[in-house]
């Protein structure tokens, strides 16, 4: 949708959310009351789905006990190998080639390191507008094979402090390089990088490809498997709703199954034998190898009652599921939808901020397919306008130096909500109500 097809005013807004076939959604998530909440690239809501499959799942925790691991619905045993099955439409994979498991930050050093220590090169190509537990973990994995990481590590620098070109990855990538590692969406600008295309890049030169899909999984649909991608990770509490600190997923190409991985645990071993207790150690033949320890089930069974609403919103759009097989493509139809609502919306954030804000600018692509799930509003004093805005009842984040993120999640997030935060956010920067608080100290932002 171009800025040209929106207009002002709540009149507009309201004949939007009544046009949209995934309003209706929004009734499933517990929203804070009296608060505008566009914070979900961060903490996604949760959902009556969510609660009601924890409470599944602490109800056969007390019920079953140890019995659970077998007797469950499903079996806890397979649980992280079935919530993977679920979540591989959301990316473009085969069932076998996702598993929920472990902590992002984890799952990259698993990879990272299993990765690197099968490729020829010796230099990982990452960019300057990274999270920083990427870099982190990338730092500590190269720094436990005696390689300096200053010297290993190839940056990209962005040209203008909010994107990565494609072409300078690209031209970082020499006859020393690995792999590359990159996000999918830069967690500041909302920047939406060509997986493809750096993974063709990368695959031309024998270069090996990952990408980090945090703050796009749930958001932004995927083709891992056809666009060849080596591995990946993400987590689940953002656009996936599966609350704080909830289980992670990580995606590797079946051409690179029977690796063994860098860090093996038990719950990675084959599950033929895994009661065997054998004291060598068998990798299983899928994904599902880069588990580590066992799966938190209470940590992950939200994510369970989640992906059920990725479903619905595909049957709103496609067929009503029926079997396991209509779920999966009611999945598929689901993000494509979730993705169709998304840029509408930031579209639509993007056009007010235009409009309605002359102190601001729009720091995110306006191209639809270099776009994420969340604008990056800036303001010399964006730290202090987030704070008037939490005052007034807007949750939205600061990311340094001058960027309030605003995310309409599409699960829950509407036209008329866009159009309020906006309205609030004029006030303050308009009154200069933001000159009542404090420059940035410590804590969560």
């Amino acid at each position: 949708m171009d800025a040209d097809d929106f207009e002002l005013g709540a009149d507009f807004a309201a004949e939007r959310d009544a046009a949209d076939p995934l309003a209706h959604l929004a009734d499933r998530f517990y929203d804070p009351d009296d608060e505008w909440y566009v914070d979900g690239n961060s903490l996604g809501l949760l959902s009556a789905d969510a609660e009601d499959a924890l409470d599944r799942a602490v109800s056969e925790w007390k019920d079953l006990a140890i019995r659970g691991w077998t007797d469950a619905d499903p079996p806890w045993f397979h649980y992280g190998e079935r919530l993977g099955d679920r979540l591989a439409p959301l990316v473009g994979a085969s069932e076998d080639e996702v598993v929920v498991a472990n902590s992002t930050t984890v799952n990259i050093h698993t990879l990272v390191g299993t990765f690197y220590d099968r490729a020829e090169g010796t230099k990982i190509v990452v960019d300057d507008l990274d999270f920083p537990t990427d870099h982190y973990a990338v730092r500590a994995q190269l720094r436990q094979r005696g390689a300096d990481p200053d010297e290993a590590l190839t940056v990209v620098e962005s040209r203008d402090g909010r994107t990565i070109e494609e072409d300078d990855v690209i031209d970082a990538l020499d006859d020393d390089t690995a792999l590359v590692f990159l996000p999918s969406v830069l967690y500041r600008s909302g920047q939406l990088l060509d997986v493809e295309r750096i993974t063709e890049a990368a695959h031309d030169r024998g270069i090996l490809a990952g990408f980090d899909l945090a703050h796009s999984v749930g958001a932004v649909p995927h083709d891992l498997s056809r666009t060849g991608v080596d591995f990946a990770v993400w987590c689940s509490y953002k656009y996936l709703n599966a609350g704080p600190g909830a289980i992670a997923g990580l995606y590797v190409n079946e051409d690179h199954f029977g690796l063994r991985p860098a860090l093996a645990g038990w719950w990675g071993h084959e599950k033929e034998t895994q009661f065997e207790m054998n004291p060598t150690y068998t990798p299983a033949e899928t994904a599902g190898a880069y588990q580590i320890g066992t799966i938190p089930i209470l940590s992950s069974a939200p994510l369970a009652g989640s992906l059920e609403i990725f479903e619905a919103a595909g049957e709103a759009t496609d067929s009503g599921a029926t079997d396991a097989a209509d779920a999966s493509a009611a999945a598929a139809a689901g993000i494509e939808a979730v993705r169709e609502k998304s840029l509408r919306l930031t579209a639509y954030l993007m056009f007010l901020v235009d409009e309605r804000l002359p102190e601001c600018e729009v720091g995110t692509p306006r191209d639809p397919e270099r776009r994420g799930g969340h604008v990056a509003v800036e303001h010399p004093e964006a730290y202090r306008v987030g704070e008037a805005l939490k005052e007034r009842g807007v949750v939205a984040d600061f990311r340094p130096p001058n960027v309030v993120r605003i995310c309409p999640s599409p699960l829950y997030t509407g036209y008329e909500d866009v159009w309020e935060v906006v309205e609030q956010l004029k006030q303050v920067v308009e009154n200069r109500e933001y000159e009542e608080y404090e420059t940035r100290g410590g804590g969560v932002t």
